[in-house]
């Protein structure tokens, strides 16, 4: 796939697509002899898990250090899976303080609800 096709497919600029590539998120991707880059399933595979990660959160010094330990091979599993629980465990916090913020908002909502209706009542009289 080319860029533009990748870009359409992902839903990104192609400029945040060479970013991701020039800044290490995503491994090199091959190009053909005319020097346009030649996107694999593989390629289009990393750049949704960047996609997914970076709409979670993570930062750009974490996934660019995740595809640095791939590239070195097997012997960084253990490396890459600690990173990962870490970046789950800032989630579940992360998640956990949204959640008491959408019931803090659903509270306040509902005072309004009961406001409203109360005004209603008395517009009714």
């Amino acid at each position: 796939m080319t860029i533009s096709e990748v870009s359409e497919k992902y839903g990104l600029p192609v400029d945040t697509l060479r970013y991701y590539e020039k800044a290490g998120l995503i491994p090199p991707v091959n190009r053909k002899k005319s020097g346009v880059r030649d996107y694999t399933e593989k390629d289009c595979g990393w750049v949704e898990f960047i996609k997914c990660m970076r709409g979670a959160g993570l930062s750009i010094e974490t996934l660019t250090q995740y595809v640095a330990l791939y590239r070195k091979g097997n012997r960084t599993l253990q490396k890459r899976k600690n990173l990962l629980i870490a970046e789950r465990d800032r989630l579940k916090q992360h998640i956990e303080e949204m959640q008491k913020t959408l019931e803090r908002l659903n509270h306040k909502i509902a005072i309004y609800d009961d406001r409203i209706v109360a005004c209603e009542k008395k517009l009714l009289k």
